[in-house]
Protein backbone atom coordinates (compact mmCIF):
# COMPACT_ATOMS: atom_id res chain seq x y z
CA UNK A 1 0.00 0.00 0.00
CA UNK A 2 1.35 3.49 -1.27
CA UNK A 3 0.94 4.99 2.69
CA UNK A 4 2.60 2.06 4.07
CA UNK A 5 5.72 3.36 1.52
CA UNK A 6 5.39 6.59 3.06
CA UNK A 7 5.50 5.83 6.62
CA UNK A 8 9.12 4.33 5.65
CA UNK A 9 10.23 6.64 3.64
CA UNK A 10 9.21 9.54 6.27
CA UNK A 11 10.29 7.55 9.20
CA UNK A 12 13.73 6.78 7.40
CA UNK A 13 13.78 10.67 7.48
CA UNK A 14 13.46 11.10 11.27
CA UNK A 15 17.07 12.62 12.17
CA UNK A 16 19.35 9.96 14.57
CA UNK A 17 18.93 11.55 18.45
CA UNK A 18 15.24 12.90 17.60
CA UNK A 19 11.77 11.20 18.21
CA UNK A 20 8.69 12.32 16.02
CA UNK A 21 5.17 11.45 17.04
CA UNK A 22 2.99 8.63 15.25
CA UNK A 23 0.86 12.03 14.15
CA UNK A 24 3.45 13.59 12.88
CA UNK A 25 4.64 10.66 10.67
CA UNK A 26 1.11 10.82 9.16
CA UNK A 27 0.73 14.27 8.82
CA UNK A 28 3.91 14.10 6.78
CA UNK A 29 2.56 11.17 5.09
CA UNK A 30 -0.59 13.47 3.84
CA UNK A 31 -2.65 11.53 5.91
CA UNK A 32 -3.02 13.14 9.36
CA UNK A 33 -5.86 11.59 10.73
CA UNK A 34 -4.03 8.26 9.88
CA UNK A 35 -1.87 8.12 12.95
CA UNK A 36 -2.91 4.57 14.11
CA UNK A 37 -2.16 3.48 10.57
CA UNK A 38 1.52 4.28 11.20
CA UNK A 39 1.48 2.42 14.50
CA UNK A 40 0.17 -1.02 12.52
CA UNK A 41 2.67 -0.16 9.76
CA UNK A 42 5.73 -0.29 12.06
CA UNK A 43 4.34 -3.23 14.39
CA UNK A 44 3.87 -5.30 11.37
CA UNK A 45 6.93 -4.14 9.34
CA UNK A 46 5.16 -3.27 6.67
CA UNK A 47 7.00 0.57 6.31
CA UNK A 48 10.23 -2.02 5.89
CA UNK A 49 13.73 -1.46 7.26
CA UNK A 50 12.79 1.64 9.54
CA UNK A 51 14.81 2.92 12.62
CA UNK A 52 10.86 2.19 14.37
CA UNK A 53 12.32 3.33 17.48
CA UNK A 54 12.37 6.64 16.65
CA UNK A 55 8.71 6.81 17.24
CA UNK A 56 6.69 7.41 19.98
CA UNK A 57 3.23 8.84 20.96
CA UNK A 58 2.14 12.56 21.21
CA UNK A 59 3.40 12.86 24.58
CA UNK A 60 6.55 11.47 23.94
CA UNK A 61 5.86 8.03 25.75
CA UNK A 62 7.57 4.81 24.19
CA UNK A 63 4.57 2.83 23.34
CA UNK A 64 6.01 0.37 20.97
CA UNK A 65 7.60 -2.32 23.31
CA UNK A 66 5.54 -4.53 22.17
CA UNK A 67 6.98 -4.71 18.56
CA UNK A 68 10.54 -4.99 19.88
CA UNK A 69 12.34 -8.40 20.70
CA UNK A 70 12.72 -7.00 23.67
CA UNK A 71 10.25 -4.72 25.93
CA UNK A 72 13.56 -2.02 26.94
CA UNK A 73 14.84 -1.71 23.70
CA UNK A 74 12.88 1.13 22.25
CA UNK A 75 14.62 2.54 25.33
CA UNK A 76 18.04 1.30 24.78
CA UNK A 77 18.34 1.96 21.14
CA UNK A 78 17.11 5.61 21.59
CA UNK A 79 19.16 6.13 25.23
CA UNK A 80 22.63 5.02 22.80
CA UNK A 81 21.55 8.24 20.29
CA UNK A 82 21.41 10.16 23.41
CA UNK A 83 17.78 10.77 23.62
CA UNK A 84 16.84 11.73 27.11
CA UNK A 85 14.17 9.04 28.44
CA UNK A 86 12.65 9.48 31.71
CA UNK A 87 11.83 6.51 34.53
CA UNK A 88 8.23 6.40 33.15
CA UNK A 89 9.43 5.89 29.32
CA UNK A 90 8.91 9.19 27.93
CA UNK A 91 11.49 10.88 25.46
CA UNK A 92 11.83 14.76 26.22
CA UNK A 93 10.08 15.80 23.31
CA UNK A 94 11.28 19.46 23.93
CA UNK A 95 14.48 18.23 23.51
CA UNK A 96 14.24 15.21 21.33
CA UNK A 97 11.43 16.38 19.03
CA UNK A 98 12.06 16.29 15.35
CA UNK A 99 10.84 19.56 14.64
CA UNK A 100 10.80 19.00 11.19
CA UNK A 101 10.72 22.00 8.78
CA UNK A 102 8.64 22.83 5.74
CA UNK A 103 11.67 21.96 3.63
CA UNK A 104 11.50 18.61 5.11
CA UNK A 105 7.49 18.23 4.23
CA UNK A 106 8.39 19.44 0.59
CA UNK A 107 11.57 16.82 -0.15
CA UNK A 108 9.21 13.80 1.42
CA UNK A 109 6.40 14.95 -0.94
CA UNK A 110 9.02 15.36 -3.88
CA UNK A 111 10.30 12.24 -2.78
CA UNK A 112 6.86 10.51 -3.15
CA UNK A 113 6.24 11.97 -6.07
CA UNK A 114 9.17 10.69 -7.74
CA UNK A 115 8.29 7.38 -6.45
CA UNK A 116 4.68 7.33 -7.47
CA UNK A 117 3.31 7.23 -4.23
Amino acid sequence: MDFYKRVGITVRAVPEGKVATYGQIALLCGKPKNARQVGYALNRGLAGEVPAHRVVNSQGYLTGAASFEHPDLQRMLLEEEEVLVSAEGRADMKRDGWKNTLEDALRLKEMFEREGI
